[in-house]
């Protein structure tokens, strides 16, 4: 299926430009090919560099906690849960900790702590995996909830609004915690479908219950806070809980007899190692989304949404925040240039300017988590991990719409 994707975008590519070539008279569009190629290439190696300091970083902090015993401790918390979701992943497995692990980091908002987890829970699964080019279940699970985007404190969603002016920077948090979390609903549900996992079991249905209360109680906590309070909080709680993790690492590591030092440098290696082995994959898929954007195809699909609007008698407002939710899958960079683009042009405090935002912060970047995750790890045949996480986004991109309707109509 990536094979056919990849293929699809410059076949679109190449049509496109054809169309403005010889229809439309403009011979530059395959100069502006040509330098997409090369800009995305360049882009993927900057990229693959600062990965490769924070998954340093990271993974050497979680070499101390595995061998502290806090990745085996995480495991037997969530196992109840995830022997029923992941039957293929044997009880107790270092896998299960890593996936809590990067769970917990993608809900506080920590992007560059969730990567480099989230690679080491992938090659976890990889280890279980009888097929080693083809994606698990469990594997595909696991992206599809990471491609959902849960994030409960966007803090950088805040940074950017405030960066431009906004009267109330977090003014977004709720819009966005809403449609983050039916895009993980779907993202689930879509998965439990394909491999028939039954959610009503009593345990499951347990642990979702008790994290749906744990939603409430938050929303009415956070429901009475001004906007200068909540925005402190996030930031707060996001920061604290990162250094926390750090801190606790190293305490519990020391406690349990653990050289630290020496362990985090063993795990840093790692981090080298891995980066390198993902430069291929952005690559790969980078150049496809730059000639993508270069030949036009997603300018011609955005006035393709303005008249289908505007036919059906719908307020057009919304298309404006389109391009954010259409290179969002694509490429987590363009779209937060199309998210400010969009602030610039219409004003931070705008509706396409708050849709934008919200849908920056309830989708993810579908295309390159797939091609880090299942290319750290050499997957090739991703079966329905593609389908089931394109399901999640288009879920959020939708909510996100009402929601705002709803919120700033």
């Amino acid at each position: 299926m990536l094979n056919g994707i990849w293929l699809s975008f410059f076949l679109a590519a190449l049509v496109a430009a054809l169309w403005q070539w010889l229809g439309a008279g403009d011979p530059e569009v395959f100069a502006r090919l040509v330098a997409a190629l090369f800009e995305m290439a360049e882009l993927s190696v900057e990229i693959v560099i600062v990965l490769a300091g924070t998954m340093t970083l990271w993974l050497g902090f979680l070499a101390i906690a595995e061998r502290a015993g806090m990745i085996r401790l995480m495991a037997r918390l969530l196992d109840p849960l995830f022997c029923r979701l992941m039957p293929e992943v044997p009880s107790g497995h270092p896998a299960m900790g890593l996936i809590t692990m990067n769970f917990a980091a993608n809900i506080l908002g920590l992007d560059n702590a969730a990567t480099p987890i989230g690679i080491k829970a992938m090659h976890s699964l990889q280890e279980l995996n009888p097929v080693s080019d083809r994606a698990s279940n469990a594997q595909i699970l696991f992206l599809v909830l990471n491609t959902s985007s849960l994030t409960l404190l966007p803090v950088t969603i805040f940074m950017y609004r405030a960066q431009q002016g906004a009267a109330e920077p977090t003014a977004v948090f709720l819009p966005i915690l809403l449609a983050t979390t039916a895009s993980s609903v779907a993202g689930l549900l879509s998965v439990a479908v394909m491999q028939r996992i039954r959610l009503w079991q009593p345990v499951v249905l347990a642990y979702l219950l008790g994290a749906g209360l744990a939603l409430g109680l938050l929303l009415s906590m956070l429901a009475g806070m001004s906007a200068q309070v909540l925005a402190a909080t996030s930031t707060l709680v996001g920061n604290l809980a990162l250094f926390g993790i750090v801190v606790l690492f190293l305490v519990v590591g020391a406690w349990r007899r653990v050289n630290v030092y020496e362990a985090f440098i063993e795990g840093a290696r790692e981090g080298v190692r891995f980066s390198v082995t993902l430069l291929p994959y952005l690559i790969a898929m980078l150049v496809a989304v730059g000639v993508l954007r270069a030949s036009g195809v997603l300018d011609a699909g955005l006035a393709g949404f303005r008249w289908l609007a505007e036919g059906l008698g719908w307020d057009t407002r919304f298309v404006e925040a389109l391009p954010t939710a259409f290179i969002k899958p694509l490429s987590g960079s363009g779209a937060r240039a199309m998210m400010i683009e969009t602030m610039d042009t219409f004003g931070v405090d705008s509706f396409p300017s708050l849709l934008a935002a919200t849908m920056q912060g309830s989708t993810e970047t579908t295309f390159y988590v797939l091609a880090v995750y299942f290319g750290a790890v050499g997957i090739r045949r991703i079966r329905h991990g593609l389908g089931c996480a394109l399901v999640a986004d288009l879920t959020g991109i939708l909510t996100a719409i009402v929601v705002c309707y709803w919120f700033f109509s």
